[in-house]
């Protein structure tokens, strides 16, 4: 049972499941002010094969329609298109979003100044820009530009003056981050992060996404601004990432995935999961059966 802040009652919403359908439409499901956490990982718009002129004619009701990823068609939209499409699984996560709460949105250069000015117009307001540094880049083949050697993480929250939102800052501070060369510790986080994109082997065992996260960077969001016990929403849930990371860390979580294979490789992906603390604990057990 979750309590709905706004309303002061309690509103029971299921939770740790991935619905195989469109994120606008089931966001939409979902009661105001009842998330605590959102990891938003949407399309860059890498390809852009169409007309990019500009006109009036950008409508705030947004597309709300079925973004299918088959093939990557999702990595070719229009600008206009692009912008109704984000203008509209942002105002939907807001509504869904606690005062209390915090959402993380990835993205590159081709997407991320379009996500930058939606968040302002709807009033998200962004509390950090991280740079995620890779130092294993994949190289530039054509040897026409510099190598991409980074992608983009928006911190933001849901815009309440009261600025009630969540940071665990003895964790940012103090916290383990074996592998970044950056965070040195006992010293205050910074915005930008030395993180390979490598994934461990069980990441990829059941199955991948061409976009897939790995789970050291999602636990860090995740740690980082929720409580053991919170639920966590991801709108774009691909092979499950996220909510294997919500699981692993104890938290609850909703995903809505479009692609049935993804759905189905996700599943297996949690049905494998443990969290920390029992992971601890049989770690535990075993040593004491030795002893």
């Amino acid at each position: 049972m979750k309590k709905n802040n706004k309303n002061n009652v309690s509103t029971a919403i299921p939770f740790d499941y991935i619905s195989n359908s469109d994120c606008i439409e089931g966001m939409n499901r979902l009661p105001e002010d009842c998330i605590d956490l959102i990891i938003a990982d949407p399309p860059y718009n890498l390809s852009k094969s169409g007309d990019w002129k500009w006109d009036n004619s950008v409508s705030l009701a947004g597309l709300g329609g079925n973004w299918n990823i088959t093939n990557e068609n999702w990595d070719d939209m229009s600008l206009k298109d692009y912008f109704n499409f984000t203008i509209t699984w942002l105002t939907e996560a807001k509504r869904c979003l606690k005062s209390t709460g915090s959402m993380w949105i990835f993205g590159t250069y081709h997407n991320i100044g379009i996500i930058n000015v939606v968040c302002q117009i709807l009033g998200i307001e962004i509390i950090n820009e991280i740079i995620w540094y890779k130092k294993n880049a994949f190289p530039n083949l054509s040897g026409r530009r510099l190598t991409a050697s980074h992608e983009t993480i928006l911190w933001v929250h849901s815009g309440e003056k009261k600025r009630n939102y969540y940071f665990d800052y003895d964790y940012s501070k103090n916290g383990s981050f074996l592998g970044d060369d950056l965070k040195t510790p006992g010293k205050q986080m910074r915005t930008v992060w030395d993180l390979s994109n490598n994934k461990k082997p069980e990441e990829l065992k059941y199955g991948k996404h061409p976009t897939q996260k790995p789970i050291k960077i999602l636990t860090r969001l995740i740690k980082l601004s929720s409580h053991p016990g919170d639920i966590m929403l991801t709108p774009f849930s691909g092979a499950g990432s996220e909510c294997v990371a919500a699981k692993i860390t104890g938290r609850h979580y909703i995903g809505f995935e479009t692609e049935k294979k993804y759905c189905e490789i996700s599943q297996e992906r949690l049905s494998h999961a443990e969290p920390e603390n029992e992971q601890i604990n049989l770690f535990q057990i075993t040593l004491g059966e030795k002893a």
